[in-house]
């Protein structure tokens, strides 16, 4: 495979990991209004919980909401921080290192978490599902940016043959 082809994969894989992260923030802010959404189509005792959860807290305690502004913040930053290895993939692989790291992450903190929080194990499971999905277009990206320091390796040995000949 060509360095082109690979830079290619690479910043598709990449992209798709920014489109998910880019969703996943934008859909922090309106809690409230998604979660009548999914009531009106999804009839879940623990989903109309939620909502009515939502509700009560966004009419008495706005500020709280605040919280998951954050959130979807963090969220659109770390989409950002991915600019780093679509421009120059092999010098910042650490940026995708990190994003897997925190895929990995994401199985124990809801295994953790949701049950100290009265999470049903079925939602823990959608939770734990960002991290199985996310890791993958990381995976992919990371394959094929190790092929692509490999191939830089090669021709900087070759120079350094040459250059001693």
């Amino acid at each position: 495979m060509t360095d082109t082809q690979l830079l290619f994969r690479i910043r598709f894989w990449l992209g798709v990991e920014v489109a998910g992260l880019v969703l996943a923030g934008v859909t922090a802010f309106p809690l409230v209004h998604e979660s009548h959404l999914l009531v009106q189509h999804v009839h879940l005792a623990f989903l109309d919980r939620v909502a009515h959860g939502l509700d009560e807290t966004s009419r008495s305690y706005p500020f709280l909401a605040y919280g998951t502004d954050w959130l979807a913040f963090a969220h659109l930053t770390i989409a950002v921080a991915f600019w780093g290895p679509m421009r120059e993939p092999v010098r910042n692989i650490w940026v995708v290192q990190f994003g897997m790291i925190a895929c990995a992450g994401i199985i124990p903190l809801a295994l953790i978490a949701g049950p100290v929080r009265h999470i049903p194990f079925w939602w823990t499971c959608i939770d734990m599902s960002f991290g199985v999905f996310g890791i993958v277009p990381l995976l992919l990206a990371y394959r094929h940016i190790r092929k692509l320091a490999g191939h830089e390796r090669s021709r900087a040995i070759k120079a350094g043959v040459a250059a001693t000949a």
